[in-house]
């Protein structure tokens, strides 16, 4: 009972170190640029979902440059609980951070 409960607290610590990881690989300057460049090439659904980020997880997290599909998947999956978004929100920060 005390190894899972260890093994569940680690395993919840190292999805946190990787996000901060992610985030922190990501530049202030880098993402400007990122927006600037595909400004042009955004639907609706992808502005609503840069929306979303900046309200649900800019607070902490910088939007990451050069994610994969899976993993933002995974990302957003183990900060949907933490940061309590709905499903919705879910969908539309995937489809802004890996469209």
């Amino acid at each position: 009972m005390k190894l899972r409960l260890f093994l569940a607290v680690a395993l919840i610590c190292l999805c946190g170190h990787y996000i901060a990881a992610l985030a922190q690989t990501s530049t202030n300057q880098g993402a400007k640029n990122a927006k600037s460049n595909s400004a042009g090439n955004r639907s609706g659904s992808t502005d609503e979902g840069e929306k979303r980020f900046q309200t649900n997880c800019g607070r902490c997290h910088n939007p990451p440059e050069d994610i994969s599909p899976r993993e933002a998947r995974a990302v957003v999956r183990q900060m949907r609980v933490r940061a309590m978004l709905s499903a919705e929100d879910e969908k539309l920060i995937l489809e802004f951070l890996a469209p």
